[in-house]
């Protein structure tokens, strides 16, 4: 009765054997491949380990397969033959073992080596995507009575120096900041990011804007960083006294929808840190219902096509089209405008921001 059995699993075995073959002669055709063209020896190594443990489970194989097969085909197998082949594998496990956990531990190695070489570039990759969520949020809070819209775009830097902000500043007040910081890099995005929460600080503090940023250049430009400057422009939406209030630093003009026509924001007084004692004024506009103050960095107004900017007129020009957009809409339609006018990609940072009283 064991006759039958033994022949059935030395044909398994030598089906297996066929199968760990095959898979032997891919492994010592990548060996030959990665010894004709790596000169990574570990590589070698790791290649030569990998075709002798097939080589090695299929010689177990083949000898398990002669072994059944005698004892299934033989009325008195030669017991001594029976062993001395299943000792074959055993023997080469003996000889090699030393070599196989060596080669083992070198790929463990390098299998950790790559893991955290891995994990260094998914950090590397994950930093600016948190500097910009810090910078330039995509969720922001509901504030009772307005309506917000925004956009980032990362440009072609590693980094972000563009950033806008939407917070209270008094139960009745509504502050919206957008601001660039020249270069690129992470010590651009660390200005930006003390610069924004510092104007938080200071539009708590001065209910002027002007004051404010007076207050924040003084602060920046005592910091030294004497090859970095700051664009950035302050509206401050007063919904108790009926106005909009803004202050800009060197910013591009942000663009003010109210009775019925597009007006101009424009700079109120220089770049913050290019001088420490500079003066800054605000401009005050009466706030309707509907107004929609439109704000940007110059990533928008000079995306380029040739010679020729996207400029700030298309930019108003969007706003006169269609005043009662959404702002949402207004400014995913402004950066896709500007991605259809541009002749190649965008590599600067492109950060819009629209608040509407409704």
């Amino acid at each position: 009765m064991h006759q039958p059995i033994l022949a059935v699993v030395a044909l398994g075995c030598l089906a297996a054997a066929v199968v760990w073959g095959r898979s032997a002669r891919y492994r010592h055709k990548l060996l030959r491949r990665v010894e004709n063209q790596s000169g990574d020896s570990d590589l070698k190594s790791i290649a030569l380990s990998d075709y002798r443990k097939e080589l090695h489970t299929t010689i177990l194989y083949v000898a398990l397969a002669v072994s059944f097969g005698v004892g299934a085909f033989v009325a008195e197998p030669a017991f001594w033959l029976v062993f001395g082949l299943v000792f074959i594998p055993i023997i080469i496990s003996l000889v090699f073992g030393r070599n196989f956990i060596k080669e083992a531990r070198i790929e463990q190695s390098r299998s950790e080596l790559e893991r955290r070489a891995q994990e260094v570039l998914v950090q590397e990759e994950l930093a600016p995507k948190r500097w910009a969520a810090r910078l330039a949020p995509e969720d922001l809070p509901d504030f009772a009575g307005f309506e917000v819209g925004r956009v980032y775009q990362a440009g072609a830097g590693l980094m972000a120096g563009d950033f806008y902000d939407v917070f209270r500043v008094a139960p009745t007040r509504v502050a919206g900041v957008i601001g660039d910081v020249s270069g690129h890099g992470i010590e651009p995005a660390i200005t930006a990011f003390q610069a924004k929460y510092l104007l938080r600080v200071f539009l708590r503090q001065y209910r002027d804007p002007a004051q404010a940023l007076e207050e924040l250049n003084t602060q920046m430009s005592a910091m030294g960083h004497t090859e970095e400057f700051i664009s950035l422009c302050v509206t401050v939406f007063d919904t108790q006294a009926g106005t909009i209030r803004s202050a800009s630093a060197g910013h591009p003009a942000a663009w003010l929808w109210h009775e019925r026509e597009v007006r101009p924001l424009r700079a109120t007084g220089p770049l913050l840190m290019l001088d420490p004692k500079a003066s800054f004024y605000s401009r005050e506009i009466p706030l309707d219902p509907n107004d929609l103050c439109l704000m940007y960095t110059d990533g928008l107004s000079e995306v380029r096509n040739g010679e020729q900017l996207f400029g700030e007129e298309r930019i108003a020009n969007a706003l006169r089209r269609d005043p009662g957009v959404a702002a949402d809409v207004l400014c995913k339609s402004l950066l896709e405008a500007a991605i259809d006018f541009s002749s190649g990609p965008i590599t600067d940072d492109v950060a819009i921001l629209a608040i509407r009283r409704v």
